[in-house]
C-alpha cells in the first residue's frame, strides 16, 4: 500500500485527494497546507470537508502546515504537489530530495530554468517526476491520438482546439489572479491545448499568437497558429474572461483526409467521428477522467511497471517553452521561432 501525501489543499489538492482515495493500492496519509484554515474542521476525527466534487473524508489523515516536516515524519512513497504555480519548483525539488516520488500539477514551473532544475533533481534523486498534464489522459483526447496515429483516416489536414471559461471567482489579492504567481491564462488554462498540440504533432517550427489584454495588461484571450514542416493547419484558442453564465467549454475539431473527429464537452455523446463514407461513429472511450487516469499512470511508474511515455518531464518543459513563445508572440505581435 503506497503512502501518499498532498501538498496544497485548494481546488486541485481536493481533486487529487479524492482520486487517490478512490484507489485500493494507495492511501492518503498526510495533507499539508500552510494555511491551517484550508483543512480546518477536517483533521483527525473531525469529519468531512466540501471538495471540488463533494466531501473529502480526512478523519484518517495527518494534517500539517510545514511540508518539510511532513516529508520527515510521514515516510511517504509519493506526493501530489498542488500548491500555487510559483511554488511548484521549490516544493517539487524539496520532495525529490527527501526521497519522495512527485506528481506535480501543471504547468511544471513558471520559468524554463526552474523546470530544468526540477528535471535535474529528479534524475539525481532517482525518483519519478510526473507533471499533471491531464488532457493527455482525458479519454476523448487519448482516443483522438489513437485514431490519428492509426492512419486509418489518413493524415491530418486541420486541427482546431478551444478552451473557454467564465472569469474565475477568486478572492481579491489571490495568487491565481496574479500573473507573476500563476502564469496567467496562457500558462494555467491555454497550456492544456498547447501541450496536446505538442503531444499530437511534436514541437512546432514557430508560433504566431494574438491576444486580448485586460486593463491591467495580462492576456485574457489568445489565439495561436502553430506552424509545422508540412501544410497542416493547427490552431488553438483559449480564454477565461467570459460571462459567468457561459461556464466552461473545451472542444476540438480535427479534419483528416477520410474523416472528421469532433469533441465538445457539453454535448452527448462528447466525441463523434464522421467518416467520409457511412454513418457517424461514437468511439468507445476508456473509463475515468484525466485526473484519475494520470494518477494510475503515475502509480504504475513508481511501482516499476513499464509504462508508455505519455508524459515525461521533458515533454512538460517543452510545453512550457511553447507557451512562453505564445505569450511573447501575443505581446509583441511577431512570429516566434522554436527551432
Amino acid at each position: 500500500m503506497l503512502k501518499i501525501g498532498i501538498v496544497g489543499f485548494g481546488f486541485m489538492g481536493r481533486m487529487h485527494t479524492r482520486c487517490w482515495k478512490a484507489r485500493t493500492d494507495a492511501r492518503v496519509v498526510a495533507i499539508c497546507d500552510i494555511n491551517a484554515g484550508a483543512t480546518q474542521g477536517c483533521g483527525k476525527g473531525l469529519g468531512n470537508i466540501a471538495g471540488a466534487e463533494g466531501d473529502v473524508d480526512l478523519r484518517d489523515v495527518a494534517i500539517h502546515t510545514d511540508p518539510e516536516e511532513m516529508f520527515a515524519r510521514e515516510k511517504l512513497d509519493a506526493v501530489s504537489i498542488t500548491v500555487p504555480t510559483h511554488l511548484h519548483a521549490a516544493w517539487t525539488i524539496k520532495a525529490l530530495n527527501a526521497g519522495v516520488h512527485v506528481l506535480c500539477e501543471k504547468p511544471m514551473a513558471l520559468t524554463l530554468a526552474d523546470g530544468r532544475q526540477m528535471i535535474a533533481t529528479a534524475e539525481d534523486s532517482g525518483k519519478i517526476l510526473q507533471i499533471g498534464h491531464c488532457i493527455r489522459f482525458w479519454p476523448e483526447y487519448a482516443k483522438a491520438k489513437e485514431i490519428i496515429e492509426s492512419g486509418v483516416y489518413g493524415r491530418v489536414i486541420t486541427a482546431t482546439f478551444q478552451r473557454l471559461s467564465a472569469t474565475a471567482r477568486t478572492k481579491q489579492g489571490s495568487w491565481f489572479s496574479n500573473e507573476e504567481q500563476s502564469g496567467g491564462m496562457v500558462f494555467d488554462l491555454h497550456i492544456h491545448d498547447t501541450d496536446f498540440v505538442q503531444y499530437l504533432f511534436g514541437t512546432p517550427l514557430s508560433v504566431c499568437s494574438h491576444g486580448a489584454l485586460t486593463p491591467a495588461g495580462s492576456i485574457a484571450h489568445i489565439v495561436t497558429h502553430y506552424r509545422f514542416n508540412d501544410d497542416k493547419l493547427v490552431t488553438a484558442e483559449g480564454g477565461w474572461a467570459l460571462a459567468p453564465a457561459y461556464g466552461f467549454e473545451m472542444k476540438f475539431l480535427i479534419v483528416m483526409e477520410k474523416a472528421v473527429l469532433s469533441f465538445e464537452n457539453k454535448r452527448t455523446p462528447t466525441l463523434k467521428l464522421f467518416p467520409a463514407e457511412g454513418e457517424p461513429i461514437v468511439p468507445e472511450l476508456e473509463q475515468g477522467d484525466g485526473y484519475s487516469r494520470q494518477i494510475g499512470h503515475f502509480v504504475r511508474a513508481i511501482c516499476g511497471v513499464p509504462v508508455p511515455s505519455v508524459i515525461t518531464p521533458q515533454h512538460a518543459l517543452q510545453s512550457l517553452r511553447i507557451a512562453e513563445a505564445e505569450r511573447e508572440s501575443a505581446r509583441n505581435g511577431t512570429h516566434v521561432n522554436l527551432t
